[in-house]
């Protein structure tokens, strides 16, 4: 064959070939000529994006709660999480349908009984919380930080404080042997084997610098992860208040108040004032999981406003403010009417087991199966170490138990 009639019969199959690859490859494909069209095609440019906000997909959006009310009085013991819930499925996201950004979370518009709530959308169809009244032709005022001198400590809190102020100061969790150093009960009254709020004790080390007021604890049971035997920390027990009636190398208490029995060898801390911080629930930035450790108080359940430990610290990047969901735990049940402890054995000799195929094995029902968790309420944390945090339950549909799951809502 001639060079030249090679050369015309290789190029159009070598020019269809990179046609054909220039997708696969990554290049873009040429557009035809005018001389291929037959006329001249004028170039286009390319339309320039638009830009857009971008949204993350993680955040969801509010949803009201059936049959909601537009307005709302405000009422003495009103707090911002159960106002909230009046309109809110998710009350926890209060900061959001009242538009407050960062800087105003931080000294949040202070709301006083007698006012009126009103319930708008902005411009996005978002719904949003104002005070109505006085505020120009909507009638709506913007919210700002503000105070009022004349109405202070009337102002509505953001979760009920009463129900946490007693452990903001308390060393709820103690190392092993933390409490070792602290001063202790070392008599009591005529020398009682118990003693409670009316009675005297007396203790060693303590000092006049160190203050009157004394709070006794007892070191409590190790927080465990539910099933693992890594202990996260001791949890001290409250027992009671105490004052110092006399100084001196054995100075004399008084027992202002008692929850349990105290008795000689307790531990003394003193107590630490403490100013209730204005809390900000928000979710988790990330995925968590954990596990209820314990209910304060010695109880095994605890319904609303029960105060509870979680298996989730500082060192899991657990903050103050954080909102969990509560998940009842799943339990493993029978599928079949043999008890468990027998289906082994009756398995065993089952005629029709012995020639199942691997496909059969497959298709039959488990003797057991985990039932999945149910979520069952909301819990706040509003106080963190490095390993345990405590969390106020907010809502709950049924008694939260240790072991019940808390995770990212």
């Amino acid at each position: 064959m001639k060079k030249n009639t090679l050369y015309s019969v290789l190029t159009p199959l070598l020019i269809g070939s990179l046609t054909l690859c220039a997708p696969q490859m990554g290049f873009a494909q040429a557009a035809p000529s005018a001389s291929a069209e037959g006329k001249a095609a004028p170039a286009k440019r390319a339309p320039r994006a638009k830009r857009t906000e971008v949204v993350s997909a993680d955040v969801k959006p509010l949803e009201l709660v059936e049959n909601y009310t537009d307005t709302y009085t405000v009422v003495k013991g009103d707090t911002l999480w159960g106002i909230s819930s009046r309109f809110l499925k998710e009350p926890w996201r209060w900061p959001e349908i009242w538009n407050l950004n960062r800087d105003q979370i931080r000294n949040p518009h202070l709301i006083y009984p007698g006012e009126v709530i009103q319930l708008g959308f902005d411009a996005n169809g978002r719904p949003q919380l104002s005070l109505a009244g006085g505020g120009g032709s909507s009638g709506m005022v913007k919210l700002s930080p503000q105070t009022r001198s004349s109405l202070i400590g009337s102002e509505i809190p953001s979760i009920p404080t009463k129900a946490i102020g007693p452990f903001l100061s308390q060393p709820l969790v103690v190392e092993a042997g933390g409490l070792e150093a602290a001063p202790q009960i070392v008599g009591t009254e005529e020398g009682r084997v118990i003693v409670g709020s009316g009675n005297f004790a007396y203790a060693t080390g303590i000092t006049e610098a160190m203050g009157q007021k004394w709070q006794v604890f007892r070191p409590g049971k190790p927080l465990r992860v539910p099933g693992s035997e890594e202990i996260l920390g001791y949890e001290a027990m409250y027992l009671g208040d105490a004052k110092v009636v006399r100084f001196g190398v054995t100075t004399k208490l008084d027992i202002l108040k008692s929850t349990q029995e105290i008795n000689r060898g307790d531990r003394l801390t003193p107590v630490v004032e403490t100013v209730v911080p204005t809390y900000v629930p928000r979710a988790p930035s990330k995925k968590m999981s954990g596990s209820v450790l314990s209910i304060l108080g010695g109880v095994n359940e605890g319904g609303q406003y029960s105060i509870i430990s979680l298996s989730l610290g500082k060192r899991d990047g657990v903050e103050v403010g954080h909102v969990f969901a509560s998940s009842t735990k799943g339990v493993t049940v029978e599928t079949n009417t043999i008890h468990a402890a027998d289906a082994s054995f009756w398995g065993s000799v089952d005629p029709s087991r012995w020639f199942e195929t691997d496909a059969e094995k497959a298709k039959r029902l488990p003797d057991e199966v985990m039932l999945p968790d149910e979520r069952n309420g909301l819990v706040f944390v509003f106080r963190t170490f490095d390993k345990v945090s405590y969390a106020l339950v907010m809502s709950s549909r049924r008694q939260l138990v240790v072991g019940d799951v808390v995770l990212t809502p």
